[in-house]
């Protein structure tokens, strides 16, 4: 399972979204703080896309619903984060990432294997960056990458 971090979902945001969950009615939105409107919502990937994971700062802990990432990243798929969020008890940072990308037994390896995929450890400068057009780059520098040394040509030598 992956979740795509760099793909703004358009047409909706978190105060929308707890309107339309229920979380928090429209005549209780003048209550939401900042950090609300703040969080990022993503195209996970295309795997049950009307389901939400949230990725956050480890501020925010549920023992029975957060899986932790790292000391920095933890991810919780219940709605008590999101209550979190709009009582403004929340992580700090966070993007809520509709839907995910799945794999069959496998087949993540044989790709990585045939060099379909650059992977880095997870980081939360990368993941919570708020414009998402600089994530590929941050990643790519992770890695020691220079994007114009990359060739979409094929072959072997």
């Amino acid at each position: 399972m992956g979740i795509i971090v760099n793909k703004p979902a358009s047409g909706i945001t978190l105060p929308k979204l707890l309107e339309q969950l229920n979380i928090s009615p429209e005549t209780d939105r003048i209550d939401l703080t900042d950090p609300v409107e703040e969080v990022s919502i993503q195209i996970g990937g295309p795997v049950e896309s009307s389901r939400g994971f949230v990725l956050h700062s480890t501020d925010y802990f549920s023992s029975e619903n957060t899986m932790p990432i790292d000391e920095e990243i933890g991810l919780t798929a219940t709605l008590d984060v999101l209550r979190a969020i709009s009582r403004g008890r929340g992580p700090k940072h966070a993007i809520l990432a509709l839907g995910y990308a799945g794999w069959g037994p496998g087949q993540l390896e044989e790709e990585m294997q045939s060099n379909g995929w650059l992977n880095c450890d997870a980081d939360a400068e990368l993941i919570f960056a708020r414009d998402c057009d600089v994530k590929y780059d941050l990643a790519l520098a992770k890695l020691g990458i220079d994007p114009t040394m990359l060739s979409t040509t094929v072959g072997h030598a």
